[in-house]
């Protein structure tokens, strides 16, 4: 088992009021075996580094004694503190390359609304408490 870091090597704000936000940070944690990342849900009452309205809208990200980022940027950031996505986090480093990441970025939040709400129709009923 491998010892968790003292203070994380990256730091992510998401909407955990999202389903789609849910189950993608649900998969990195899975995949976050050294529990380098601390994952911050800003839909709670967790202290923002900004406004609670634009984390809402971009994904953020801030390395360890490194400017708050958003968008492609901060998938990379947070893709290089998990060792199997950390090549792709390394690369996107390339400025053409992010170039090209936030730009598919940007698409992605054209749709990302029909994902959400086909996220929420797909997510198992909360059973009751009986």
């Amino acid at each position: 088992m491998t010892p968790k870091p003292k203070s994380p090597q990256v730091t992510v704000w998401y909407d955990g009021e999202c389903p789609l936000c849910q189950r993608e940070i649900a998969l990195f944690r899975r995949l976050d075996r050294r529990a380098g990342i601390d994952f911050i849900d800003v839909a709670g009452d967790a202290a923002c580094p900004i406004d609670r309205a634009s984390l809402l809208q971009r994904f953020h990200a801030r390395e360890a004694g490194g400017p708050l980022v958003s968008g492609a940027a901060a998938f990379a950031a947070m893709w290089r503190a998990i060792p199997l996505l950390s090549p792709l986090g390394h690369v996107a480093r390339i400025p053409v390359v992010l170039w090209g990441l936030e730009r598919l970025y940007r698409l992605f939040l054209v749709v990302r609304p029909g994902l959400q709400s086909l996220a929420r129709r797909l997510a198992p009923a909360p059973r009751d408490a009986a």
